[in-house]
């Protein structure tokens, strides 16, 4: 029972990576009010182009510049309609998900001659870190030890954009950006660079999402391989308001019941009922912050209201 339970914290850390780097990567177009829904597309492109580029060089450091230069692009594509174009950010995320599935899926099947998934032993994977130190302690290093590294690098980001949001210039402007245009334009920073500058970083860390998907928790690219995790994370960044460290901790939550999930299917489970388990979760979450945020805000209309009569 206890090594059941030490494998699932286990493997919570690589189902939550991927989600954890998108909604990171995703907070910053939340504070700049960037309705980006295309995190869906960008994990599915850095997961295609990350194989393709380890697969051509065979070595996955090219697999992940490969990765990280299609979500620069993707980024380029989606500010380019959305910024100065100025088109409905939703309808040009959904069309920046349609593209990535439509375009990886005929990638796929004309570049490899395959359908449904590729698998090839010239496909380098990440490396995985072993902490000196922790092999020490049991338990600790049974959890914590031999992860790809986007997994330990993962974990640092949050704390260091949770610094950098709340910390320094950047992000100030940045928040900035998203409450008041006007104000932050008379104060000499420009809203649209700051935007751009949100969907860029966004993109680039759903491409290394992507990257993690398809060279760290599997070794292999398969069609609609990001299957909703995008979405996850967009549903987890508007849970915790944008609050990197409520990201980390929510995405571990995800990655637990994910594995959860796998592990069920060992007892007979149907994998079309185990696979659910995760999103039911989600969206229990979000269905409980949603009545909790109407009580605030009831709760906040009472105080000024009171505040008005004195």
């Amino acid at each position: 029972m206890n090594n059941i339970i030490i494998s699932l914290i286990r493997d919570s850390f690589s189902s939550a990576t991927p989600i954890l780097l998108s909604a990171l990567g995703g907070t910053f177009t939340f504070y700049a009010n960037v309705f980006n829904i295309s995190m869906e597309g960008m994990m599915l492109i850095g997961a295609f182009f990350g194989v393709l580029g380890s697969y051509l060089y065979q070595n996955w450091i090219i697999g992940f510049l490969f990765a990280l230069l299609s979500g620069v692009v993707a980024s380029l594509i989606f500010s380019f309609f959305a910024i100065i174009l100025k088109t409905d950010e939703f309808l040009t995320g959904i069309g920046m998900n349609m593209l990535a599935l439509g375009g990886t899926t005929y990638l796929l099947r004309n570049l490899f001659n395959v359908k449904g998934a590729f698998i090839s032993p010239q496909i380098k994977s990440l490396p995985t870190w072993n902490i000196p130190g922790l092999n020490k302690i049991p338990v600790v290093s049974n959890i914590l030890n031999n992860h790809p590294f986007i997994v330990y690098v993962a974990i640092i980001l949050a704390f260091l954009i949770d610094f950098i949001i709340f910390h320094t210039k950047f992000g100030l402007r940045l928040r900035a950006t998203g409450e008041d245009q006007e104000t932050t334009r008379s104060l000499g920073v420009n809203p649209s660079k700051m935007k751009f500058s949100s969907i860029l970083l966004s993109g680039i860390f759903s491409a290394a999402a992507g990257t993690f998907l398809s060279l760290g928790y599997v070794t292999l690219f398969s069609e609609n391989m990001s299957n909703g995790r995008g979405w996850i994370s967009l549903a987890i960044i508007v849970l915790v308001r944008g609050r990197p460290l409520g990201i980390l901790l929510m995405s571990l939550i995800f990655g637990f019941f994910e594995s959860a999930a796998f592990s069920l299917q060992n007892i007979n489970i149907p994998p079309q009922i185990t696979a659910m388990v995760p999103y039911i979760v989600t969206i229990i979450a979000l269905f409980i912050y949603s009545v909790n945020k109407e009580k605030i805000l009831k709760l906040k209309k009472e105080e000024n209201e009171k505040i008005k009569e004195i």
